[in-house]
């Protein structure tokens, strides 16, 4: 054990031992003893020591000042001080709820000290704070209890545990899935009933939020070819009498499986967008755009005409104004459309979402919206088209922006699925990275990759992404394909937490979104062609049905949000670089980094 300078002192103060390295006193090294059937770890000025009971005596009382000992079996927590505050340091909480003095460490070592009590105890990281350590004893009667109480397995506890304490790799990996900060890896179904003490689960549902998957033998992957775009003639030919499109399935498949032609894109998004209908005639078109017209103008009238001291009154509209031109003043800066300080396409963006604080009162503007209204605005060239337009694509995502995030919750849980169904091996490794939660996947289930592909990509991507095909979820199967492209990268260079996420940031620009549909509509074919697909996958893929449609909430329509409130990301360490984004109005801002103290011996 590498000498370290160790001191306790209460509340955390009080004089630091100096280490041996500067007074030349010989290392007794970090041990914890078995004395008897009691384990105590005892605290000297200069190590821990391993003492024997003679006799059923106590060992004798520890030499110092701020020396102590302490039972093992009375342990519940250690936690570990975060770094940057002053020298690293443990505080270990009893079970009775009380925290002994601070153990402070001057040159690094509380990873040797956990790795030593590891030998002793069973040390798991708390599903709710990764530097609190819960405290479990190496007794399989004990361990059952509290592995019980926790509920983490469909299968009689005391199996779990002794088969954890045979082979403790191989049963985490196979045995443990709810809480995956707990213990990682994917929990195996089990034959054998659930304990009789705990209530039984109506029709043996999974709690909700987890998801218990079968190992799911998928056959190979398909060859997939994409198509070319659909031009004006191929458009043409499926409009009718009246002006009305006819074969419309056939015409969604093949935008799904080309694109459009950029010329077609300015009238087949208003279909793809639902602003007008599949079936309508010409006459009807004409009509409605008449009609929407005036009630866009309508709406704007209503902002418009509020009087800068009525604003002063209005905090909510003032904070929507104040932060839709900041957005807008940085939103895709760099495409000709909005280029230039006074460009009329920034003026634009600037009435449209405002308008849209008019339309939809309860969820008003959030960061973000602005990257899904620009591409619109740039394509339709018209400020009501791309209001309507924009309202239709909202309808697809205004859950990403609602301040429960539970829509954005759900994704990153589907994600997770679907990635554990197409590559257990990856999910692993971002599980043993910290990784396993798909966090860096935020932004891309935020606001459909827009970041993540070049503008005229986004087009394409997002056209794809609108006829539905080939199911709901399409835009998950395109973050699992990037996974999939950068798995290798990923696994064999070892990468951490914080690398994985710089990696993913530093793909922005750098992907071909051909590529990316093509991966993912192979994946989907692989997918749908395993018979034993569970049914929780085959919901995600539109496949099948849910088991149990719940009931609506009576508090269904969103919550209105603060203006400068958007769904907080999770957020980056401040140590992680990140991709340059000057033509985002979307933020993820670094937290304090929150990593291994600086100092290890």
């Amino acid at each position: 054990m590498n000498p370290t300078g160790l001191s306790s002192a209460p509340c955390g103060h009080g004089p630091a031992t100096q280490s041996p390295r500067e007074t030349g006193q010989p290392w007794q090294g970090q041990r914890c003893g078995v004395l008897g059937n009691r384990s105590l770890l005892l605290w000297l000025e200069c190590g821990i020591r391993r003492e024997e009971r003679v006799g059923g005596a106590e060992p004798s009382s520890p030499r110092g000042s701020w020396a102590f000992s302490v039972s093992l079996g009375e342990l519940r927590s250690i936690r570990r001080s975060k770094p940057g505050l002053s020298w690293a340091y443990l505080v270990l909480v009893t079970q009775a709820g009380g925290s002994l003095p601070a153990l402070h460490f001057h040159r690094g070592g509380t990873r040797a000290l956990l790795r030593v009590l590891s030998r002793y105890l069973l040390l798991a990281s708390s599903p709710q704070d990764s530097r609190l350590y819960l405290v479990f004893p190496h007794d399989s009667s004990a361990l059952s209890s509290s592995f019980h109480h926790l509920q983490l397995f469909d299968q009689d506890s005391s199996n779990v545990v002794s088969r954890f304490l045979q082979d403790p790799y191989s049963t985490t990996f196979s045995s443990f899935s709810r809480v995956t900060n707990f213990f990682r890896g994917a929990l195996q179904p089990h034959l054998e009933g659930t304990s009789p003490d705990l209530p039984p689960a109506p029709d043996d549902e999974p709690e909700p939020g987890f998801e218990v998957i079968s190992c799911v033998e998928l056959g190979p992957r398909p060859a997939v070819e994409r198509a070319p775009p659909v031009t004006e003639e191929e458009w043409a030919s499926h409009v009718g009498p009246e002006g009305r499109l006819q074969r419309v399935p056939e015409l969604k498949a093949r935008i799904f499986s080309g694109g459009l032609s950029p010329s077609l894109r300015r009238e087949a998004w208003k279909f793809l967008l639902g602003y007008l209908s599949w079936e309508g005639s010409m006459e009807e078109h004409k009509a409605h755009v008449r009609k929407k017209t005036d009630e866009y103008f309508r709406m704007k009238l209503q902002w418009k005409s509020v009087s800068p001291e009525q604003e002063r009154r209005n905090s909510l509209l003032h904070g929507y104004r104040s932060l839709i031109e900041r957005d807008v003043s940085r939103t895709d800066r760099t495409n000709k459309f909005y280029e230039g300080p006074e460009n009329p396409g920034l003026g634009l963006l600037n009435d449209i979402l405002l308008t849209y604080c008019m339309y939809h009162f309860d969820l008003g503007y959030v960061q973000g919206m602005s990257d899904l209204l620009s591409p619109i605005l740039y394509v339709t060239q018209n400020e009501v088209d791309a209001f309507w337009c924009f309202c239709g694509f909202m309808e697809l995502v205004h859950g990403n922006f609602e301040e429960s995030q539970e829509t954005m919750k759900r994704q990153l849980g589907q994600l997770l699925l679907l990635l554990r169904v197409l590559d257990p091996p990856l999910c692993d490794f971002l599980d043993s990275q910290d990784s396993g939660s798909l966090c860096f996947c935020f932004r891309w289930l935020l606001i459909w990759f827009k970041r993540e592909f070049p503008f005229p990509d986004v087009l394409r991507l997002w056209e794809v992404l609108w006829t539905g095909l080939p199911g709901p979820n399409l835009h998950l199967l395109v973050a699992c394909a990037i996974l999939d492209m950068e798995r290798d990268t990923l696994m064999l260079s070892g990468f951490g937490s914080n690398e994985i996420l710089k990696h993913i940031n530093e793909l922005t620009m750098k992907l071909s979104v051909e590529d990316v549909l093509t991966r993912a509509e192979a994946l989907y074919r692989q997918l749908t062609a395993c018979g034993e697909l569970p049914h929780n996958v085959q919901e995600v893929l539109g496949l099948a049905s849910p088991a149990e449609p719940q009931s609506p909430s009576p508090s269904a329509s969103p919550l209105p949000l603060s203006p400068t409130r958007a769904p907080p990301a999770p957020l980056p360490p401040a140590d992680t670089a990140t991709a340059t984004q000057p033509d985002s109005s979307l933020e993820i801002l670094p937290e304090e980094e929150d990593d291994e103290e600086g100092v290890e011996s």
